[in-house]
């Protein structure tokens, strides 16, 4: 169904009454019923109301669509509704909403109103679409933008499907999953329509894989680009030439990358990390192979760090010793609450870690003699160490059990075909977990010895030492936002908190919150610095840098990153120092202002780190920054 069997002139509002989410979704509705579209007016209201319940239809970028489905709709129809002041309708970045698209369908509609949804969404996406609506003068013109687009979608869709030159797809995926993956997809996305380049994108995301790549279009494809530093599903891609590359190469080049796989200008893949022709540019492969790798274990073990964390750090809300049935503090749900995030899921980090390390190397026969080393990691083998080798001893074990594992199945390819039934359920975890064992057994008292060594020179530094640290660990967090560099702060935070030293992540949470908040600051108070979309989207970036979300600042820093950069940097240098000075330590190693109660040493000192952080940042920025009508 097109969009204009459902759009007409008689529900097409140009200029809106009202002032306020409320009276938009009055005035909608009050023409769809005007114009005949309802059985019951107030029913469909209610509807609507249920639907913006759930979540906000403000879908951003000045866009609203209000939908429901509900036998109150007589005839299906979309009712259009413009309001040249834009009112505030609680778009998810923020900013006020000026073009509606209200769908009304009815009860026996299947799922022709989703589809519609769909459409119309892509299709509002385009800047130049949305600017005809803008402009439109008449109904009539509305109709036809929209009959226009429709059929300009379906005349490339023909071409696409008919002859393209090029069939390309990718795959994105980043170690947290919430915007790099997201942000290269749709980078990808934008780039191959200005080339005129059908594309297909799978996000591997924290919400698991979103528009899978199927077996007939990879099949079809010409070449296909993985943008990802997490580990992704690739043997399907075998016999296909195959470009590898960081997340983050896909969000600043991706006409090149799209060239490249146009040309075929990639290693025909063989599975395995191998390749018929040569291997590509190294800072490519680089980027796939150990740093993929931490990523793969990083990213997996950090719901076990982020859940098992903040339980225990709430669980001191009753007392340090709360959890200690011993203790004149003891309170039984504080010792269940330690019990789930100590016991259980700090438990598990290392050798989640480990074992995820592992499988990304070795796929899945790794994962076991990983898991199995990762536990052997945190055993001591050391009198008076409790906590064993900790996260050094699981780095190591990962990487030692999934190159063990690849030896094991290099040796085993002499074997008969007889016994490959035998091997992965047999043969691989019999000798990769005995070896990578017997490895870990022998190695594990020395790397429990360092590993104890190391934690207690970083605990007994003090006074200078520990701010120069600070400020080192809050300006890495702010380099690449979110990327190599930032990780491995956040990681080496990680490995301290599970040494029972809170100083760091403080630190490191201080200056990760810095660049998102600092940009917010400075689109509020140098206006005269940023375009009108820039500011926009500074109001959502107070939301993301407020819940630790450095990646809040990537879309400034990519637009200007000769200023953005070394400014947000500074910032977060000062803020991670700063904490170390007030002695500020966290037992939470995310949430931002989430965790603000669970700040060990004076909260108000932590948020003053990270207020000066900001604010040096913003001055900076306005400082550098022209004016854009010097520009």
């Amino acid at each position: 169904m097109k969009i204009t069997d459902l759009l007409k002139k008689d529900t097409i509002i140009l200029d809106l009454k009202a002032s306020d989410k409320s009276g938009v979704i009055d005035e909608l509705v009050s023409k769809l019923d005007e114009a005949g579209r309802l059985n019951d007016k107030e029913a469909y209201k209610n509807a609507i109301l249920e639907r913006e319940a759930q979540s906000t239809t403000g879908i951003g970028e000045g866009i609203a669509i209000p939908h429901a489905k509900t036998a109150a709709v007589k005839t299906p129809a979309i009712v259009f509704g413009r309001s040249s002041q834009g009112i505030d309708y609680e778009a998810l970045d923020g900013a006020p909403s000026n073009l509606f698209f209200m769908i009304a369908a009815s009860e026996g509609a299947n799922q022709t109103h989703l589809e519609t949804l769909s459409r119309l969404s892509s299709f509002l996406m385009d800047k130049k679409f949305r600017q005809k609506l803008e402009e439109a003068s008449s109904a009539e013109e509305v109709m036809a933008v929209v009959d226009a687009k429709e059929q300009d979608e379906a005349a490339e869709e023909e071409t696409t499907d008919a002859g393209a030159s090029s069939r390309i797809l990718a795959v994105t995926g980043c170690p947290t999953g919430i915007a790099h993956t997201y942000m290269a997809a749709d980078k990808l996305k934008e780039t191959a329509s200005e080339m005129g380049v059908s594309i297909k994108v799978e996000t591997n995301g924290s919400g698991g894989v979103k528009n899978r790549l199927t077996k007939e279009e990879i099949e079809a494809a010409d070449a296909i680009i993985v943008a990802a530093d997490t580990k992704i599903e690739t043997d399907r891609f075998r016999g296909k030439p195959l470009i590898q590359v960081p997340v983050g190469k896909a969000i600043h080049q991706p006409e090149e990358l799209l060239n490249k796989a146009i040309e075929k200008d990639a290693p025909i893949y063989q599975g395995d990390g191998g390749s018929a022709q040569d291997e590509g540019p190294q800072e490519e492969k680089g980027r796939t192979g150990f740093y993929k790798h931490l990523m793969n274990g990083v990213s997996n073990m950090l719901p076990f760090v982020v859940g098992g964390g903040i339980l225990i750090a709430i669980s001191f809300l009753w007392g340090i010793n709360s959890a200690d049935p011993e203790s004149a503090d003891y309170n039984r749900f504080a010792e269940m609450l330690n019990t789930i995030g100590g016991g259980n899921a700090f438990f598990l980090m290392v050798p989640v870690l480990a074992g995820f390390i592992a499988s990304s190397i070795a796929d899945r026969p790794g994962f076991a003699p990983g898991m199995v080393a990762g536990l052997i990691a945190i055993s001591s083998g050391v009198e008076g160490a409790d906590g064993g080798s900790g996260f050094l001893g699981g780095l190591i074990a990962g990487f030692l059990a999934g190159y063990i594992t690849l030896l094991v199945k290099k040796a085993m390819e002499v074997l008969p075909a007889i016994f490959d039934g035998l091997k992965t359920v047999l043969l691989y975890p019999v000798f990769s977990i005995g070896i990578t064992g017997l490895i870990m057994l022998l190695i594990n008292p020395p790397l429990t010895t360092i590993y104890t060594g190391l934690s207690s020179w970083l605990e007994s530094l003090g006074g200078s030492n520990l701010v120069l640290l600070g400020l080192l660990l809050g300006g890495m967090m702010a380099i690449d936002m979110g990327g190599p560099i930032n990780k491995a702060a956040y990681t080496f935070g990680i490995a301290m908190l599970d040494a029972d030293n809170f100083s760091f992540i403080a630190a490191i949470m201080a200056g990760g919150m810095v660049p998102p908040l600092s940009l917010a600051l400075a689109t509020t108070f140098f206006k005269n610095k940023f375009t009108k979309q820039e500011r926009e989207a500074g109001k959502s970036a107070y939301a993301l840098g407020a819940f630790f979300i450095t990646e809040g600042a990537i879309p400034f820093a990519a637009a200007d990153p000769a200023r953005v950069i070394p400014s947000v940097a500074i910032g977060s240098a000062i803020a991670g120092g700063l904490t170390m000075l007030f002695d500020i330590g966290l037992r939470a190693p995310h949430g931002g202002i989430v965790v603000a109660g669970l700040v060990e040493g004076n909260p108000l000192l932590y948020l003053l780190a990270i207020l000066v952080g900001s604010a040096v940042s913003a001055v900076i920025l306005g400082f550098l920054k022209k004016d854009l009508t010097k520009e």
